[in-house]
């Protein structure tokens, strides 16, 4: 008796299509829940229109906007790299949704890849309302893409990091409130909306180390100052991006 022949053939796809077809899933339920996007998107967008419109903080410059709009670029890529991927993977994991994704065709780290990537889909749209937004109120945008595409991919990547840390070791809930609270914490003494010049000297210099406030400043050195490429606050970003990664990848429990 010969074997049949079956077409198509029965098995996994190949990787690179289950990353892409992962992705397009990860980016529409990010884009559908209410709850990501006023994170993500509106808090930024009337953070942007109400202090740049408001005279509310001090920022030391002729047009606010210039000094705001580098920081809520950065908040927006905390917000979603950090805040809003920790909270969905969180319930993820608690609602088994990733014991049954690791048991599928799809790898572990092709995973982690199409979330990565989902959280950079997502941060090409906010980067592209928020800049229109900026230039509606009369931002000036000074310096190089090349050098603020590099400071976003590695914010993206420190953020990342801390939010599958935090996602994978702590409890549902425990994640949900740690990591709004970050985001507040950050939002306020971070250099976003308040610089960090009006902080003592001593919380300044720590300060400085926050993966916020290095992004923050140095998309303010480029795109308000016209600097090159900010080599220490990029530095600041590869240690946190390292580090963050790495204790990711260690302690991160998929049940």
């Amino acid at each position: 008796m010969s074997t049949g022949t079956y077409a198509p053939k029965p098995g996994a796809a190949p990787v690179g299509r289950m990353i892409a077809a992962q992705t397009v899933l990860e980016t529409k339920m990010l884009l559908r829940n209410g709850e990501q996007l006023l994170l993500t998107v509106i808090i930024p967008s009337l953070l942007l229109v109400l202090f740049s419109t408001v005279d509310i903080v001090d920022t030391g410059t002729d047009k606010a906007v210039d000094f705001l709009a580098p920081g809520v670029l950065a908040l927006a890529v905390m917000s979603t790299a950090f805040t809003g991927q920790a909270i969905a993977t969180g319930f993820e994991r608690r609602y088994g949704v990733l014991k049954r994704l690791g048991a599928s065709p799809l790898p572990r780290w092709a995973l982690m890849t199409a979330k990565t990537l989902s959280v950079l889909v997502t941060e090409v749209l906010q980067v592209a309302l928020l800049t229109a937004i900026a230039l509606g109120l009369g931002w000036s945008p000074q310096g190089g893409a090349g050098s603020v595409a590099l400071l976003l991919v590695l914010g993206t990547a420190a953020f990342s990091g801390l939010g599958l840390l935090m996602a994978g070791t702590l409890r549902a809930e425990a994640t949900l409130a740690g990591a709004n609270l970050v985001f507040l914490l950050l939002l306020v003494g971070g250099g976003v909306i308040v610089p960090l010049e009006k902080f003592p000297d001593a919380a300044r210099s720590v300060l400085e180390l926050l993966p916020i406030s290095a992004l923050s400043d140095g998309l303010r050195d480029v795109l308000q100052g016209g600097a090159g490429m900010p080599w220490a606050q990029a530095l600041v970003l590869a240690v946190w991006a390292v580090l963050g990664l790495g204790a990711a990848a260690r302690f991160f429990r998929w049940e």
